[in-house]
């Protein structure tokens, strides 16, 4: 237990351990996003269409959030925007609580969305600020981890809340949010790199023409196209097989299961895998499992689907940062990370969007298409890792042969 104490969670430093607490307790009462389509359709009496443009207003502020936080992060520095964002969302909330015009609520749920969104890039920065190298995978690993737990806590509060009060669920989760604030208000000190200049001259420019980190953001969308499928186009399949919702939330719940309590083993089983190669294999998980949706026709089948793509999404997370964090410079952490995040909202408007016509007309052979982006990922992921990793160790010698003369 102790090796296993010291590979996972030792030595990690003190600073981690405070963003990570704040990103828990973010996710753990950030719960009103995922009742807001109820709120507005049964607090608001908001007709489905009209709720609907409103939860898209959340959406839309969410891109826009991804990048202004990448862009703040690495221009003002990631305790502001982390500050800025958090202190934002509690003032939304709280205005969502009181606001009645329609107009009103819409603009309100597009500025949380921006609220929401923009400490992402910060804290994902930050982390790679303060964690050494050789730690940052079971680092991100550990964040994965505080992610879902704190999104099956979420989970479960949003539905017990809702039942009683809309205006508990708010001030509950603008509660939550105002503790993180104060957390980072009290604990974390600035951690952006001292030298600013290459980031204040340079946009959103440097990522979007970077070839390597293209490529690899490339295959994390198809990735990510996968991995909605569980959100957008699996309720349909499995309610499409005469299965009750419950069983599409049972299936839901079992995954977040198994990362709550197998995620912590995973640096131990991947470490001493190239970064690519544990790509490669998350991606073949997470195909197989989506193809073998293919195959159920009762809770057992998708239980077992599951248990396949979440182990595949399991191995993804940590290689999947600490690649990110080889490829960005410096100076231009927040941006590099603001143009991966972007792959989420990008996914999350294909999947649905190109799923349902899939699914309607090629029926179960929509879920081997699905195995077959997986497969194709995985594929290029083994086709990009030698030229990536010669970048990565052309970047460590530039660095270390500019280090020399400041050290003399």
């Amino acid at each position: 237990m102790r090796t296993w104490y010291r590979s996972t969670i030792g030595g990690l430093p003190r600073l981690y351990w405070y963003l990570w607490t704040g990103m828990l307790i973010n996710r753990v009462g950030g719960f009103v996003a995922l009742v807001l389509s109820l709120y507005l359709t049964s607090a608001r009496h908001l007709e489905i269409p009209v709720a609907g443009l409103v939860v898209g207003a959340y959406g839309i502020g969410g891109i826009g959030g991804v990048l202004l936080g990448g862009v703040l992060a690495d221009r003002w520095g990631r305790r502001p925007t982390l500050l800025l964002a958090h202190f934002g969302a509690v003032a939304v909330l709280c205005g969502l609580i009181v606001a009645r015009p329609i107009p009103a609520i819409a603009v309100l749920a597009a500025l949380l969305g921006v609220m929401h969104s923009m400490p992402g890039p910060a804290f994902v920065a930050a982390i790679v600020d303060v964690t050494p190298a050789d730690d940052r995978s079971r680092a991100f690993n550990l964040q994965f981890w505080a992610f879902n737990l704190g999104m099956a806590v979420a989970s479960v509060l949003a539905g017990a809340l809702a039942e009683v009060s809309f205006t508990l669920l708010f001030s509950v989760d603008a509660a939550g949010t105002l503790l993180t604030a104060l957390l980072i208000l009290w604990k974390v000190h600035e951690t952006r790199p001292a030298n600013r200049t290459f980031a204040n001259k340079e946009g959103l420019r440097t990522a979007l023409t970077d070839r390597a980190y293209m490529l690899f953001v490339g295959l994390s969308l198809l990735l990510a196209i996968v991995s909605t499928q569980t959100s957008t186009i699996l309720p349909l399949a499995i309610t499409g097989d005469g299965l009750r919702p419950s069983a599409y939330g049972s299936v839901v719940a079992y995954a977040a299961l198994l990362i709550v309590v197998g995620q912590l083993f995973v640096p131990r089983l991947i470490d001493r895998w190239r970064k690519g190669t544990a790509l490669a294999v998350a991606n073949v998980f997470l195909g197989l499992g989506f193809a073998a949706v293919a195959l159920a026709d009762g809770l057992v089948g998708y239980l077992a689907a599951a248990t396949v793509w979440t182990v595949g999404s399991m191995i993804a997370a940590p290689p999947n940062a600490a690649v990110i964090a080889e490829l960005s410079p410096e100076a231009l952490r927040g941006r590099y990370q603001s143009v991966f995040y972007l792959t989420f909202p990008a996914a999350s408007f294909i999947a649905p969007a190109a799923g349902g016509v899939s699914l309607q007309y090629l029926g179960n052979w929509h879920w081997i298409v699905c195995g077959a982006l997986g497969l194709c990922a995985a594929a290029g992921h083994l086709l990009i890792q030698p030229a990536r990793e010669r970048r990565v160790a052309k970047d460590l010698a530039a660095a270390e042969e500019f280090a020399v003369p400041i050290a003399g």
